[in-house]
């Protein structure tokens, strides 16, 4: 097979009209940038649910189960991230500016590298876990009966790392080519049957044998594996636009995705350490403080997915417009997604932080945690909206293949959060005063990544605007 030529922002349809006949070219962005998130929100919104489902079953178990549990889930939603919002959008990013320069022989062997690529990252992540998993717990603190739960549980979670990758990798080559549809309710459907099948293993439920903590990761395991054979069927069998067949790999087609999706894996590493040394910080307050910031904390997971539809829709619209030549339409597109995720976390956020009860004692009915919780809402609830249109605008610079910037303003919201804390723990300040530190660091990010964005340089051109 020929090599595919290396692709410089411009494609075969040099200095050519940007391709026509193109929705995601065509059409006024509000409206497909909507059309485009609707699923996967729903989608996004059924897995974060999952993980309160399991959160409830797992309860069942015992609490060394939920403790094991909880040293788990970090790790599971690195994966998660890594494989779909930031592997995922470089994927995503490359194979919409092919297909947006016209270049469809490019994007069906891109396709064929991000599935190399996904299944390196699932490899990986099961050999580091299966190996070195019960080290890692042990660094956590984790010791006896929460230890030999997480172990088991994480044992048969990261067995099936290779199914969550591919699956990952397989949804965002479609969505690259502004399929939304079929990655969405592939993930919607796998995420009702993880709840059965991890639910009825890991409790016995009917004719199935009560596994505990390995039969809550074999729900995982199974439906993931099964999402990855559904979606290369759906992407060999020419159903969709970008066909999945073998080609011959090259270097260049690695670092096409690469440069994005191996840069904004560092992303998810900067938003678990975040949390984690928040949860650090916020422990030196007390139970009853710790408690209330899980409760905003957990508003904040269910909020995630919203801004994760949006940006994820995001991406092709920047690619295809960066591939065609129009990066002014590409820009608009990016700032467009920013102020509608924005607008709706900030909403949200403004919300809660007037009347944060609405949130707050759908969990607790406890006097010191409500108040804690209150106090999390009323300093931290006004930043949503900046976090909101921060992480838009970081998925609409995968689509521009210009992911540096972005990634380095994720830095320094770690850095106001770690250094304000130490700070703040020095200075033996009030535990609002740490709550306002969370909201202020994410209306620095969200500032400076609009910064960022306004002055970088996007297309072959070097365009700002």
């Amino acid at each position: 097979m020929a090599r595919v030529p290396a692709y410089t922002g411009i494609g075969p349809a040099a200095a050519a009209a940007p391709v026509t006949g193109n929705p995601l070219l065509d059409q006024p962005i509000l409206r497909v940038l909507v059309r485009l998130s609707l699923p996967n929100m729903i989608a996004m919104l059924a897995i974060a649910l999952v993980a309160i489902a399991e959160t409830v079953y797992v309860g069942i178990l015992g609490t060394p189960a939920l403790a094991g549990m909880a040293l788990v889930f970090p790790m599971v939603m690195l994966q998660q991230m890594m494989s779909s919002g930031a592997m995922g959008g470089g994927i995503s990013a490359a194979i919409s500016r092919a297909l947006g320069a016209g270049d469809e022989a490019r994007a069906r062997s891109l396709a064929f590298h991000a599935t190399v690529i996904g299944l390196a990252g699932g490899l990986f992540f099961t050999a580091f876990f299966l190996l070195l998993g019960p080290q890692v717990y042990r660094l956590l603190g984790a010791s006896g009966a929460a230890l030999d739960e997480a172990v088991a549980y994480s044992g048969i979670v990261f067995l099936g790392a290779g199914g969550i990758w591919l699956a990952n990798s397989f949804a965002s080559i479609l969505r690259g080519s502004g399929n939304m549809r079929v990655p969405s309710a592939t993930l919607l459907i796998a995420a009702v049957l993880q709840v059965l099948i991890g639910g009825g293993f890991g409790l016995g439920l009917g004719p199935l044998p009560r596994l505990g903590m390995a039969g809550v990761g074999l729900g995982q395991l199974v439906v993931f594996a099964g999402s990855a054979l559904f979606l290369f069927w759906y992407l060999a069998s020419g159903r969709a636009r970008v066909r999945l067949g073998v080609h011959r790999l090259g270097a260049e087609l690695f670092r096409d995705i690469l440069k994005v999706g191996a840069v904004a894996c560092i992303s998810p590493l900067q938003t678990v350490l975040t949390v984690l040394i928040l949860t650090r910080l916020v422990a030196y307050f007390g139970t009853e403080a710790l408690a209330g910031y899980g409760i905003g904390a957990r508003l904040e997971f269910l909020l995630i997915p919203i801004t994760f539809a949006i940006g994820v829709a995001c991406v092709p619209l920047v690619g295809m417009a960066i591939g065609a030549g129009s990066v002014a339409r590409a820009r608009r597109v990016a700032w467009t997604a920013g102020f509608l995720s924005a607008g709706v976390l900030g909403a949200i956020g403004m919300v809660v932080c007037l009347w944060p009860d609405v949130w707050a004692t759908m969990f607790t009915s406890d006097p010191g945690v409500l108040a804690a919780a209150r106090s999390y809402l009323a300093w931290a609830g006004p930043g949503f909206g900046f976090l909101g249109l921060g992480l838009s605008l970081y998925f609409a610079s995968q689509g521009a293949g210009r992911v540096v910037g972005p990634v380095l303003t994720g830095t320094l919201r770690l850095a106001v959060i770690a250094i304000g804390g130490w700070l703040l723990a020095a200075l033996d300040a009030p535990a609002w005063a740490m709550f306002a530190l969370v909201g202020a660091a994410m209306a620095v990010y969200g500032i400076a990544t609009a910064a960022v964005i306004y002055g970088a340089a996007w297309g072959a051109a070097g365009l700002k605007r």
